[in-house]
């Protein structure tokens, strides 16, 4: 997967499924490494920020 594709994958997932790969990514997941990695946090942050209950709820079905 390019850059490129990773961004919109980070830009059209959900929180929740932002948060379970940021949980469960095996280490050395290239969507964490270099700018696309800072990207990723950003974004992640950002659909947080828009909705902090969502976070709790996600966090829950997603386990641990």
């Amino acid at each position: 997967m390019t850059n490129e594709e990773m961004r919109k994958w980070i830009d059209e997932a959900s929180y929740e499924r932002l948060l379970g790969k940021w949980r469960f990514a095996p280490p050395g997941d290239p969507f964490f490494q270099g700018d696309t990695g800072k990207y990723y946090s950003e974004v992640m942050a950002k659909k947080r920020s828009e909705n902090p209950g969502r976070h709790v709820t996600a966090s829950k079905s997603l386990g641990w």
